[in-house]
């Protein structure tokens, strides 16, 4: 009865486990220095995010003291406004003739 082809002339594969543990210990140590590059970006990345909220935070303060100083500006306008616009109508009011005591009962 003929071999099959191979069948014993299999070489023997010889384990050599120090170079596969040394081939480990390789890739784990460049494993870990890639972790701790990693960590210290993260690191880097999270003080300069802290930075940009505390920037953001004290912009939008001064935007609201500035919001808050346009509004009170523009009732003033308004008031000064409707003050002038009462001087000129008392001003025609005294030019058409009418006396003071009548502007007066006008005005309750």
């Amino acid at each position: 009865m003929p071999r099959t082809k191979g069948s014993k002339n299999k070489p023997k594969v010889a384990n050599d486990y120090a170079s596969q543990i040394a081939e480990k210990q390789e890739f784990i140590a460049s494993l870990n220095t890639e972790i701790t590059t990693i960590t210290a970006n993260t690191d880097a990345l999270k003080a300069d995010l802290r930075g940009k909220k505390a920037s953001l935070k004290e912009a939008e303060k001064e935007l609201a003291s500035l919001e808050a100083k346009k509004a009170k500006a523009d009732a003033k306008s308004a008031e000064e406004a409707k003050k002038a616009e009462a001087e000129a109508v008392l001003k025609k009011l005294l030019a058409s003739g009418m006396s003071a005591d009548e502007i007066l009962e006008k005005l309750k």
